[in-house]
């Protein structure tokens, strides 16, 4: 596994652990390549999200640094 793959389970890549530290650009291209229909949303850290609104082509990062690992969710 390269230093950029995700994780990857039966419905494919769900999260992407090595892109920590990334900038913006950078992780946007390395989850894009793995999954090209992610809907990607960026956040300030802390920003409320819910459970009960899951769509499995949105990817959220929080920050402008990636600080904790982007999910499909």
């Amino acid at each position: 596994m390269s230093s950029t793959t995700g994780v990857q389970s039966t419905g494919g890549v769900w999260s992407w652990p090595n892109i920590i530290g990334f900038t913006m650009e950078d992780a946007m291209m390395v989850i894009l390549r793995y999954k090209p229909d992610a809907d990607i949303v960026f956040l300030p850290v802390g920003s409320p999200v819910t459970t009960d609104d899951f769509r499995p082509n949105r990817v959220r990062i929080f920050l402008d640094t990636i600080i904790y690992p982007p999910r499909v969710g």
